[in-house]
């Protein structure tokens, strides 16, 4: 489900909150997290709430399954594309590359010239400057058929 190194920062991450580091996430070890952070009057009904997500007692397996739930219950795909639609009002399913491009490099973090043009590497542009965005969703999470096939070839020619 996840990565050595995800798997490794989620490991941290559980060492952080479990408090008392006996291997269990309590009501305890969530209220003194919160306090570390700032945030003294979290209530108990919140807390209880939380914990009542793993079904039991919540070790490292549990926290690592609960997070592997949240976190796949998003399609990737779907998600892309509606970030795209943001920017396609009439539903074309294309944005202007010159205007997108505009504002990667003046909005939220700024892309630099350099990073643009890598976003836009593997963007399928058609000749009046539009980005076909589906297609682009597409190979950014499925990943792109002609690399893999270039890939492949080069294998298979070992």
């Amino acid at each position: 489900m996840f990565e050595q190194s995800q798997i490794q920062e989620f490991k941290e991450a559980f060492g952080c909150i479990d408090q008392d580091r006996d291997g269990v996430i309590k009501k305890q070890d969530l209220k003194e997290t919160y306090a570390q952070l700032g945030k003294l009057n979290v209530k108990d009904e919140e807390l209880e709430e939380m914990l009542n997500e793993g079904k039991g007692p919540i070790n490292f397996t549990v926290f690592l399954t609960l997070f592997g739930e949240k976190l796949n219950g998003t399609d990737p795909e779907d998600t892309i594309l509606s970030a795209f639609k943001l920017f396609d009002p009439n539903g074309t399913g294309f944005v202007n590359k010159d205007e997108f491009r505009r504002l990667l490099m003046n909005q939220a973090d700024k892309f630099t010239a350099e990073e643009a043009d890598q976003a836009f590497a593997l963007a399928p542009i058609d000749p009046t400057g539009n980005i076909d965005y589906k297609s682009l969703c597409y190979t950014i999470t499925h990943g792109d058929e002609k690399e893999e096939s270039k890939d492949m070839h080069s294998f298979m020619t070992l």
